[in-house]
């Protein structure tokens, strides 16, 4: 599985924490999640599977927290890891981020969840607003085939 991000910390033990996220289109646009806390971050959305979800279960559930939108999942596009501390969980992880196109559906409210945006945005443009290169990546492939 191809690795993003910060290199690994050698010694340090990390957590598996499986993730679904969204590349979200209108066949024009790519929905995006700006994420204000702690750092101005732009990302794709989405974000870890609870126990007991699928990982559409989990999909559908993240995005209508970070954009407040509901999206109709079309497949799976790939996946990637990254090994990173999470502060908020105050945890060391390993995150298996699962990558699925999706088609947006409807607008339902404001993002519910704290510090987040939704921004929609040309692919192209997108692709240089996003932060992390696993993101990018996934975003550069499903242009490429799309």
């Amino acid at each position: 599985m191809r690795r993003f991000g910060e290199a690994i910390v050698h010694g340090q033990t990390y957590r598996p924490r499986p993730g679904a996220y969204a590349i979200i289109h209108d066949r024009r646009d790519v929905l995006l999640t700006l994420q204000l806390d702690p750092l101005p971050e732009y990302q794709l959305p989405g974000g870890g599977i609870d126990h007991g979800e699928t990982p559409q279960q989990a999909l559908h559930r993240e995005v209508f927290e970070e954009t407040g939108w509901k999206v109709a999942v079309q497949r799976r596009i790939g996946v990637y890891q990254r090994f990173c501390y999470m502060p908020e969980y105050d945890l060391w992880a390993q995150k298996i981020c699962q990558v699925y196109v999706c088609r947006a559906i409807l607008q339902v409210s404001e993002p519910p969840e704290p510090h987040h945006r939704a921004i929609w945005a040309r692919p192209g443009t997108a692709l240089d607003m996003l932060d992390g290169a696993g993101d990018r990546h996934m975003l550069q492939r499903w242009l490429a085939g799309h």
